[in-house]
């Protein structure tokens, strides 16, 4: 059995191994084409030390940063969609227990809420936690 995710080491980790395989997807890798990974690496490794840890090191807007991304070029439901399973495919990779759990929650949750946003016609509600439609 992996184990959970409990240290920042351990979400530069995730984050890294997300970002290798989402930045060279053949569905989302382009939305990832013009971001400079050195710089945005840390950003989100603060983003997901705060919303699976609870501490206060992110203080950013991601609907923002999305709002651009999707200015340029459209984010539709279905890369939201893989995103998730991107997200949650590296998290069962490299970790299990409940802050593996909480953050492929949180992954849905925050990709539901952006999606909704960008795109209000079409939720992703009928996905589970994995990513997967039900």
């Amino acid at each position: 059995m992996t184990k959970d995710i409990r240290t920042r080491q351990d979400i530069e980790l995730l984050v890294g191994q997300f970002y290798s395989v989402a930045m060279t997807d053949s569905v989302i890798g382009h939305h990832f084409s013009a971001m400079d990974l050195t710089a945005h690496a840390p950003v989100m490794c603060d983003f997901w030390e705060k919303t699976i840890f609870g501490r206060p090191v992110y203080f950013g807007n991601p609907m923002v940063v999305h709002q651009t991304l999707d200015a340029r070029v459209r984010m539709e439901p279905g890369h939201f969609v893989r995103w998730v399973e991107i997200f949650v495919e590296t998290v069962d990779g490299l970790f299990s227990g409940e802050n593996a759990d909480r953050a492929k929650l949180r992954a849905r949750m925050v990709a539901d809420s952006i999606n909704q946003r960008l795109n209000e016609e079409h939720r992703l509600t009928e996905l589970d936690i994995h990513g997967r439609a039900y």
